[in-house]
């Protein structure tokens, strides 16, 4: 099933559900002739969408709208907070090509900092599907939920199977004691990769979809950095506020601390091109991802000159 068949059949089967959009249709052409009324287009003008989602689920309406991630998280942010966060309103915010995704696109339309911006927001849950599938078994339970909730819209098709979805836990793919990845969204398909190359290398691997960002499975984090001698963090977005960030966050919560190794944007934007050489040019392919765990591994543990103990 699409995003769009199962948008469709979740609102011919409840009529509180409205469709909107910033002039972004990308993921909705067909609604307009099946909803009528129940599908509104603002134009290119995400602060009024927002508001008017906001004013729509106060009368007891569960507006699902559509933008370009860059501009629905950053040019209607003071909307989403304020009339959508502090009032804790079921508005569901479908992002459209958010991190890598946005491949072809310079720095004005690229979502990279989205997932620290939206969990930032109290109320506001944060989700970030691996993948097509993913996607279609995450949303029932994000749109049924009364919260209000950023979605990251992934619907490239993998051939994984993932299980069924849990608001707040994390899908443990598989257990390692040697490295446990951590990733999301579309960098899910090339930890895939890396952990067979790793595991082909010798490696005891771990693989967690973390699809729930905000809530967050703390005792998925928990275990796997006290199982694995190290943690990776991967993902499509600036080190500061993100995977990595949310890890160490947990934590330091929980007074432990662990081996980390973060894969993430620091501090720069992904220079745009097709999406295979947007993941070659950053160093996020599967071959790259675990070529460098590898590398880290092997300049960390080299043998260490220990300095002999005395006793008094």
């Amino acid at each position: 099933m699409s995003y769009e068949e199962l948008l469709t059949q979740t609102a011919l089967a409840n009529e509180q559900v409205i469709v909107m959009t910033a002039e972004n249709r990308a993921l909705v052409r067909n609604l307009p002739g099946i909803l009528g009324k129940r599908f509104i287009d603002t134009g290119i003008t995400e602060q009024t969408m927002i508001g008017a989602a906001a004013g729509l689920a106060l009368r007891g309406r569960t507006p699902v709208v559509h933008a370009l991630a860059a501009f629905l998280t950053m040019r209607a942010f003071e909307f989403v907070r304020t009339d959508v966060g502090i009032a804790n309103l079921p508005v569901k915010l479908s992002s459209f090509i958010p991190g890598f995704l946005s491949d072809g696109n310079g720095p004005t339309h690229q979502a990279i900092e989205d997932i620290s911006i939206m969990r930032g927001i109290p109320n506001v849950t944060v989700f970030a599907p691996a993948d097509e599938d993913d996607l279609v078994k995450m949303l029932p339970q994000i749109w049924e939920s009364k919260s209000p909730a950023y979605t990251r819209i992934n619907t490239r098709k993998t051939t994984y199977i993932h299980e069924p979805f849990t608001p707040g836990k994390a899908e443990v793919i598989s257990e390692g004691s040697d490295v446990t990845i951590l990733t999301y969204g579309l960098l899910f398909e090339q930890a895939l990769i890396a952990v067979e190359m790793l595991k082909s290398e010798g490696l005891s691997v771990g693989l967690i979809n973390m699809r729930s960002l905000k809530p967050v499975d703390e005792q998925a984090i928990l275990k796997a950095s006290a199982q694995s001698k190290l943690v990776v963090t991967l993902e499509d977005h600036f080190l500061t506020g993100g995977l990595y960030t949310i890890v160490a966050e947990v934590l330091l919560k929980h007074r432990t601390t662990a081996n980390v190794l973060p894969m993430a944007l620091n501090e720069k934007w992904f220079r745009p091109a097709l999406l295979p050489s947007v993941l070659e040019h950053e160093g996020f392919t599967g071959k790259q991802i675990a070529e460098k765990i590898l590398g880290y591994q092997t300049a960390h543990n080299q043998p260490q000159i220990l300095t002999p103990e005395f006793s008094e």
